[in-house]
């Protein structure tokens, strides 16, 4: 989708048509979580502090975020995607993949299905979104980003390596700004570079995503597309208005973002195992602490316990904190954590 929860905004409130807008906090403390067309015109990004935002486009109309709103129109988007197959892996609220080599609708081409796909979206909720097509997901989504907004591009097999050439490796997707930066260190600043590099060399540098980096240097990518695809982890964060220094500041907050992961866990039937804890300080350095159990967590009580306990040593800090985090990973449905559970009231009991 372009620009989702900006586009949706926009579509909802024609005031905001054509302005420049921010959906996010317009606090101080506050960060964008998307940006319009309009507004990224001026340098905005989502990420981006308020601030900073409010900086570089003094116009900018900030909205709150409406997830709930968001969701239900991602739902909308979803089951257009399913009239043309059931091989659909969500990345996010406004993205997926698609699998349409046996469409349920029978198409002369993925392009075509992707047109249609576009306009009834269009017709269906008001926006826009964009394609990328392609043999296979990496190029796909690299494709999906080069006629945005409201565009589509086709990436051939003939077309691929020639693609991936001259792409910086800060494009890749898959390839993060760290490990871009380790990369540029090494001399690899385009697809081309990371081609001269065979497998075992790859392996010396980045281990086990070496294979990964190989295939997509020649356009190759051998990952499937999962409808089924598990989520590995839920959790919550909080930009501070202030920066805090004492645990009795920070304890109502990490409360909060305990509620947030519990209730996000029991709307989706899951459990986890393992707890982590993120602290960032003021100067925007951060650091955290995990800790993982034999069995899942049985209620939000003793999600709690476990995210004071790591917690609590980080307080008092050096310096101001600006943002707390809480996630809960290894994660299991309903009825795994159920069996889980009763096997950790057991062991408590004797």
């Amino acid at each position: 989708m372009d620009a989702f929860y900006a586009s949706v905004e926009q579509r909802d409130d024609p005031a905001l048509r054509g302005r420049p807008v921010a959906v996010g906090g317009s606090r101080q403390r506050g960060v964008v979580a998307a940006a319009s067309y309009e507004a990224r015109q001026y340098g905005v990004r989502s990420a981006m502090p308020s601030v900073t935002a409010r900086r570089k486009c003094p116009e900018l109309v900030f909205v709150p975020p409406r997830f709930d709103v968001y969701r239900a129109v991602s739902a909308q988007i979803h089951a257009v995607f399913a009239r043309y197959t059931k091989l659909i892996q969500p990345l996010s609220l406004d993205e997926a993949y698609l699998d349409v080599t046996v469409s349920l609708i029978a198409h002369p081409s993925a392009t075509a299905i992707a047109e249609e796909i576009r306009a009834a979206i269009r017709a269906e909720t008001g926006l826009t979104a964009s394609a990328g097509v392609s043999y296979n997901k990496f190029l796909a989504k690299l494709a999906s980003d080069v006629r945005k907004p409201n565009g589509q591009y086709v990436i051939t097999p003939r077309m691929g390596p020639r693609f991936v050439e001259a792409l910086p490796v800060e494009r890749f997707h898959g390839i993060g700004p760290a490990t871009a930066a380790r990369m540029h260190a090494l001399g690899i600043r385009t697809g081309l570079d990371l081609r001269a590099w065979d497998m075992e060399r790859l392996a010396r540098h980045f281990g086990r995503a070496a294979a990964f980096y190989h295939g997509i240097a020649r356009g190759v990518d051998e990952r499937p597309v999962e409808p089924d695809r598990k989520r590995k982890s839920i959790g919550a964060e909080r930009t501070l208005e202030q920066d805090i220094h004492h645990w009795e500041q920070a304890l109502p907050v990490l409360d909060l973002l305990v509620d947030r992961v519990w209730e996000a866990c029991a709307k989706r039937g899951l459990g986890g195992r393992t707890v982590t804890v993120k602290v960032r300080y003021a100067d925007f350095r951060h650091t955290g602490r995990a800790r993982s159990l034999a069995a899942p967590l049985a209620s939000r009580a003793a999600l709690r316990e476990v995210a004071v306990g790591l917690m609590r040593p980080f307080f008092p800090p050096e310096m101001g904190v600006r943002l707390l985090g809480v996630t809960l990973s290894n994660l299991d449905d309903g009825e795994t954590a159920a069996s889980g559970t009763q096997f950790a009231l057991a062991l408590d009991a004797s």
